[in-house]
């Protein structure tokens, strides 16, 4: 599970890369700034917690496959998926009824930092 964490943490890094300069040069003729805002959001959320699977895959070889460290990872990249991939739709669709799951998004990444402070604290 390591490994999974820790590739799947550069690949959405990378893909949040892409993701950002999509948006600069792809998107910025084509949206209005505060919707282009909207999707730089979800791009750095994405980084930030691409970073995080990363650490956690790292954490989680440390201390020998914790299952909340794993549980945290898990929860790092369903929250990217929910968070950032629904802010990515709205602002390019402009769905905006799936406004709704970005904050069960927000709200994963929360307990997922929570669960990466608890289960470092119980090794």
């Amino acid at each position: 599970m390591t490994r999974f964490l820790i590739a799947t943490g550069a690949v959405s890094a990378a893909l949040s890369v892409v993701l950002g300069a999509f948006a600069a040069h792809g998107l910025k003729s084509r949206l209005p700034v505060e919707i282009l805002a909207v999707f730089q959001t979800g791009v750095q959320y994405q980084f930030y917690h691409s970073l995080g699977l990363i650490l956690v895959g790292i954490l989680t070889r440390l201390h020998k496959g914790s299952t909340l460290l794993t549980a945290a990872g898990l929860l790092m990249l369903a929250g990217i998926l929910l968070f950032s991939g629904s802010l990515y739709i709205i602002s390019t669709t402009g769905l905006r009824s799936l406004g709704i799951i970005t904050p069960i998004g927000g709200v994963i990444f929360i307990v997922a930092w929570l669960m990466l402070a608890v289960g470092i604290c119980r090794k």
